[in-house]
């Protein structure tokens, strides 16, 4: 069964960067789509990007788009979210999970498999 794990976050001044990882305990992460969801309170689930299994495709939401940036590390088992001139709605538990299905439509019920969540907080 895939597993997944995030790292990464932490807290963050606004203007600033930081980098998620997400990294498969086990299986290899070849034939999935990758996505990263963010969980703020008071907000619904929002998914913020997605990379397909080979990295050849990318999807951004509007809220991101031009300041984070997927990629993975197939060899390594691993997909990042480098979060590039971060704001205070950044702010939010971020969660990676999988897909066999494309990213588009890129909605929380076509993926699985996600890890426990890694906390960002923008704030000064």
């Amino acid at each position: 069964q895939l597993q997944l794990a995030e790292s990464g976050g932490g807290l963050v001044e606004p203007g600033g960067s930081t980098t998620l990882s997400c990294r498969s305990q086990g299986y290899t992460l070849d034939y999935y789509t990758i996505g990263w969801f963010r969980l703020a309170p008071g907000s619904d689930r929002e998914g913020v990007a997605c990379i397909s299994s080979s990295g050849d495709n990318t999807f951004y939401s509007e809220s991101v788009e031009g300041r984070f940036t997927i990629s993975r590390d197939n060899s390594m088992k691993r997909a990042y979210l480098r979060m590039n001139t971060v704001r205070p709605e950044d702010s939010g538990t971020y969660y990676c999970a999988a897909s066999y299905r494309p990213c588009q439509p890129f909605e929380w019920k076509n993926f699985g498999s996600p890890g426990q969540g890694t906390q960002v907080t923008v704030s000064s």
